[in-house]
């Protein structure tokens, strides 16, 4: 990809990390156009192209899934989805939906945002929801897969999440004394890391961990 520009597509550009993610992509000279299909109208710019859609629906003839890359950082919590399938919808469905359509469309780099304790084989529905993710696009077929893993996420939602706020205040209190892993992750590292995912695009699938995003 040397000597030319990525395009790269977007799904969760409204989201806390999803909010970072748009902003270092349009100021990144290595990108030189960004798709995010979203809901809700973006604010306009040079390099971005933001197509309306529902995730329930999405057209699957888009012209705009011919990207180089595609970067998704998609997820809810059980409480506001308010269903545990609700919750699988936008954490799994949704997600695998996207990196189908730009895989099939010639997309060669994929970035996923997962979580911390991601595991297929948990009982629990968050940890097994995100490794089924993860375990489902692995199978893809991206020559560049990364993978990243935040713990708690800090950073100014655009809702309230009372548990969030909670476990942000105790662990800014205890972070110096806590494992690295268990630290808050700013939502800006995790969009980095993200972004230098498929920037890069390194061979094979890496596992960026919440200690790293400290």
């Amino acid at each position: 990809m040397s000597g030319r520009t990525l395009s790269v597509l977007l799904a969760g550009a409204t989201g806390l990390v999803g909010r970072h993610v748009l902003a270092q992509l349009l100021s990144d000279a290595r990108f030189g156009s960004v798709v995010a299909p979203t809901r809700r109208r973006l604010a306009a710019h040079p390099k971005l192209e933001n197509p309306l859609v529902d995730f329930d629906r999405l057209d699957r003839e888009a012209a705009w899934w011919a990207v180089d890359a595609a970067i998704c950082t998609l997820g809810t919590t059980r409480a506001k989805a308010g269903s545990a399938d609700a919750f699988r919808r936008v954490d799994l469905d949704y997600p695998l939906a996207v990196a189908r359509l730009a895989r099939a469309a010639g997309a060669t780099r994929f970035g996923l945002n997962s979580a911390l304790g991601a595991d297929a084989s948990s009982r629990l529905l968050y940890p097994r929801t995100k490794g089924e993710v993860e375990k489902l696009i692995g199978e893809l077929g991206y020559p560049s897969l990364t993978i990243v893993r935040p713990g708690l996420i800090g950073g100014e939602r655009g809702e309230f999440r009372a548990m969030e706020a909670i476990a942000s205040v105790a662990l800014g209190v205890l972070g110096p004394v806590l494992p690295q892993r268990y630290r808050i992750n700013p939502a800006g590292r995790i969009a980095a890391a993200l972004v230098e995912g498929v920037a890069e695009g390194l061979p094979g699938t890496r596992v960026i961990s919440s200690e790293m995003l400290v």
